[in-house]
């Protein structure tokens, strides 16, 4: 049994521009598919099916093959059955998987276990799916709960299987049928259906701005450290705050320029030299996803406020000036030159030294939570 994996990918997107090319966290999108199928132990080859030789050059950078559909069939008329027939009449196989690109966080596990359902269950259109359990109404009127009970736990509900579209198998004799008799093959028609389940990110379907936007979210929540769940605690006399702007102002830092960031080169010196000399400032340097730099000066006696940061390692490198740093108790002097690390739960708080200005340099995110003990 010859199974191929094709990869439908088309350059134009009306929703989102060239959606298959941007981004995330450094990647194309459709890179991450093909790299899920290139580890699958069950696919005998993977096709990019395009009509944009742009895809040729990936593919081939990939290591897979590309398949240029004609220009006809590159546009929004075009259906699932017209490219994969196409696709079907040039490329030999037995079995077509078809793998959406705008599903990124599809592991080769779950390729692989699709593959193996439809084979084991000897079906000849396999379908991936999305259980539902939560109420629905198709119509106006109830499909899995009856209006006239009480609703049950939401694990009792019978679950709704919506299509999760990402994973498609078809066995091609059944599929060339289908189309000879119906004009269409994508669901099944006649021939033994079956259905894979995906749970979690692995049912995440891009076809909007907000879909890409939430993709990069849990995308760059993949590096995030592994942390322990934290839970609200009635007699803790805590509270967390994550916005930088009003912990720098409770803090007493009184100039604050937070905007103008991730510049390619960055003049320390020339930082230094634009800020006022004889009242304490920040200025954020970097901003991005993955983390933040800001650098802080502030007057003889001035510093932050004790915390702790529950799921987050930070370090700070002091540029001018001394500072007294105290981590859970024990006070260390620091100057010019120092770098100081600071473990995630540590308790913690800086004072500025001296008889002059101290500016530090703060690394660390964002969002990155700030705890304090209640007063």
């Amino acid at each position: 049994v010859k199974i191929i994996g094709m990869i439908p990918a088309r350059l134009g997107s009306k929703r989102i521009k060239k959606k298959n090319l941007r981004l995330i966290d450094g990647l194309p999108l459709i890179q991450y598919i093909i790299n899920a199928a290139k580890a699958s132990s069950l696919l005998d080859e993977i096709y990019i099916n395009s009509e944009s030789t742009q895809f040729a050059d990936i593919a081939e950078e990939s290591g897979v093959k590309f398949y240029q559909r004609p220009e006809e069939l590159s546009f929004d008329v075009a259906t699932n059955d017209d490219f994969a027939l196409d696709f079907i009449n040039n490329v030999e196989c037995d079995v077509l998987v078809q793998l959406l690109s705008t599903s990124p966080f599809i592991s080769t596990e779950e390729i692989d276990g699709f593959i193996k359902a439809m084979l084991d269950g000897n079906f000849e259109t396999m379908i991936s799916v999305s259980d539902v359990r939560i109420e629905c109404i198709y119509k106006e009127k109830s499909i899995n709960f009856d209006q006239k009970k009480q609703t049950p736990p939401s694990q009792l509900l019978e679950p709704i299987k919506s299509y999760a579209c990402s994973l498609m198998g078809w066995q091609v004799n059944r599929f060339i049928e289908n189309i000879n008799r119906y004009g269409a093959a994508y669901h099944g028609g006649d021939g033994s259906i079956g259905f894979y389940e995906l749970k979690g990110y692995s049912t995440i379907d891009i076809d909007n701005e907000e879909d890409f936007l939430l993709a990069e979210a849990v995308s760059a929540s993949f590096k995030r450290p592994n942390t322990e769940p934290q839970y609200y605690k009635a007699n803790k006399k805590e509270r967390s705050e994550v916005d930088v702007p009003s912990i720098l102002v409770k803090d007493g830092v009184k100039v604050n320029d937070l905007f103008d960031v991730n510049n390619e080169v960055v003049a320390l010196k020339e930082i230094l030299d634009s800020m006022p000399k004889d009242v304490s400032w920040s200025k954020r340097v970097i901003d991005t996803e993955s983390n933040s730099m800001t650098i802080i000066c502030q007057m003889p006696g001035e510093g932050n406020r004790r915390h702790h940061h529950p799921d987050w390692n930070e370090w700070w490198y002091i540029v001018e000036g001394e500072w007294d740093w105290e981590i859970e108790g024990q006070v260390t002097s620091v100057a010019q030159g120092d770098i100081v690390f600071i473990e995630k739960n540590r308790k913690h708080k800086i004072t500025a030294a001296g008889n002059s200005r101290a500016i530090r340099m703060a690394v660390s995110r964002a969002d990155v939570a700030h705890i304090y003990e209640s007063e």
